[in-house]
């Protein structure tokens, strides 16, 4: 009995588990754990629209002159990219720097688009893997048309789903914003990956794709190319990231194939967190080597998934350690349920 009790209490014992790349800590509260079920709660509902959506008539809507767009057999588009008609930065611009005192700053210049597929209802969730591929290869072709632009040297390529994920339209519609700076987060995980290297002459990236393929006890999916599984240092619950099985530094340099494998593999991920939690909302973002003109061999490119499943509060706020309330391990075997 008290050996029972102790096996007990063992399993009730929270976790510290850090970052294999930017060594941050994430805390796995185990004395808080949920159960799958605890995680859904109904996404806040959009207010009706009072005119047309902006993004299924956007001709009508007054929206920027689109600078891609893909057509269907009988001449509908399938998807298209505009200029984002309330940008954060702005396009066409010489980038100027400034100084205040001790400060310093720039101008905000550079590109903002939003990637729009046709249908206002369905999201990528409930797309056919091929047309998830679609917007993969919208994504690409974007990026390559601005990576070599004076004021661009990151583009943050990203998707908000759901009001409490940033969305401020429902119809569903990714965002691609071209900067002049490269973000701490990227620089904290170009510099981990660095340092992983130079200490074991190896991808960190790679040592993680080969080990969640051998143990599988995080592994939701997997073809030919790419992987997704829940990460070892989960930052949320039902975290997951989708990585290349090979190594590349580089998202832009995508075959054919591989954008149909990914097409397949981001939308199997998000239809299992959306069944799973019953459509929460969500964000990803695709995490890239800079297109500064530098090398970055040691980095291997990946998209993260968030799904929003708790709110920061003092401890994560002060600390920057985030709280989750249920082992990837778990999540993980939750999700595979719905594959």
């Amino acid at each position: 009995m008290v050996e029972e009790n102790k096996k007990e209490k063992s399993k009730n014992i929270s976790e510290l588990r850090q970052d294999l790349v930017t060594g941050d800590w994430v805390v796995i509260a185990l004395g808080r754990r949920k159960r799958p079920g605890e995680f859904v709660k109904k996404r806040e509902a959009y207010p009706p629209l009072s005119d047309k959506c902006p993004f299924c008539f956007p001709e009508e809507t007054e929206q920027k002159k689109d600078t891609l767009i893909f057509r269907r057999s009988d001449g509908d588009w399938s998807l298209r990219v505009l200029p984002n008609k309330y940008p954060a930065f702005s396009r066409n611009q010489a980038v100027k720097s400034f100084e205040e005192g001790p400060y310093f700053g720039m101008s905000g210049v550079g590109y903002h688009e939003v990637i729009i597929t046709r249908d206002h209802l369905r999201q990528i969730a409930v797309l056919d893997p091929i047309e998830a591929a679609e917007i993969i290869d919208a994504y690409q072709d974007r990026y390559l048309q601005l990576m070599n632009k004076k004021s661009v040297n990151y583009i943050e390529i990203f998707h908000n789903h759901g009001r409490e994920a940033g969305a401020s339209i429902e119809h569903p519609h990714s965002q691609l914003m071209a900067i002049p700076v490269i973000s701490p987060g990227i620089k904290l995980e170009l510099d981990g990956a660095e340092m992983y290297y130079k200490r074991n002459r190896k991808c960190v990236f790679c040592a993680i794709v080969k080990w969640e393929l051998e143990k599988k006890k995080r592994l939701i999916f997997e073809n030919d190319n790419f992987l997704a599984f829940c990460p070892f240092s989960s930052r949320v619950a039902f975290e997951v990231w989708v990585m290349p099985k090979s190594h590349k530094p580089y998202f832009e340099r995508i075959t054919n194939e591989e954008k149909i494998d990914l097409g397949e593999a981001l939308q199997k991920a998000v239809g299992m967190i959306y069944k799973a939690l019953e459509d929460p909302a969500y964000n990803f973002y695709i995490h890239t080597s800079p297109c500064d003109g530098k090398d970055y061999p040691h980095y291997h490119w990946h998209i993260e998934i968030l799904p929003h499943t708790a709110t920061w509060a003092g401890f994560e706020l002060s600390t920057g350690i985030e709280i989750s309330t249920i082992e990837p391990e778990a999540a993980s075997a939750e999700l595979r349920k719905y594959l």
